[in-house]
């Protein structure tokens, strides 16, 4: 299955009532099959600009990033449950790409740009990529029949 990640935006609550919103949305993603594999509490924080949501309008907002595994075919039942939720005031479910493990020795990177091996292979694609000019025979450094 896929990891996905969501940012989640909570209206200002007392514990008790934050707790049980976070059940509570737990709880959903549950019930679609997923697994939430870390959930990340960032505080409670100003908002850049007002949101407007559910006929209220907030300018602060506890925040939390869920990171779940969930089947692709879920998402769009996942994001009409938290648009619902009076308590979220925004939400958004992106999908996380795995990194590639890039090598890179010291070695390699103390080099001059010269001797760096992808710099050479730059330098073999610009030599493919140019074209000759027009090379004639008479000495000259121009063609001189061209108007």
């Amino acid at each position: 299955m896929i990891t996905y990640e969501m940012p989640l935006l909570l209206r200002l609550m007392t514990r008790p009532e934050l707790v049980s919103t976070l059940k509570r949305t737990a709880g959903i993603i549950f019930d679609q099959g997923g697994i939430i594999r870390r959930l990340d509490s960032l505080g409670t924080k100003d908002l850049p600009y007002r949101i407007s949501s559910h006929g209220a309008v907030h300018r602060r907002a506890s925040q939390f990033i869920i990171e779940f595994v969930v089947p692709p075919s879920s998402i769009k039942i996942l994001k009409d449950e938290f648009e619902r939720d009076i308590d979220v005031v925004r939400s958004r479910i992106y999908k996380v790409e795995e990194l590639t493990p890039v090598e890179c020795t010291l070695h390699e990177e103390i080099l001059p740009p010269a001797y760096r091996k992808d710099v050479q292979e730059m330098v073999e694609l610009a030599k493919k990529k140019f074209k000759p000019k027009f090379k004639n025979n008479t000495g000259l450094s121009y063609y001189p029949f061209q108007k």
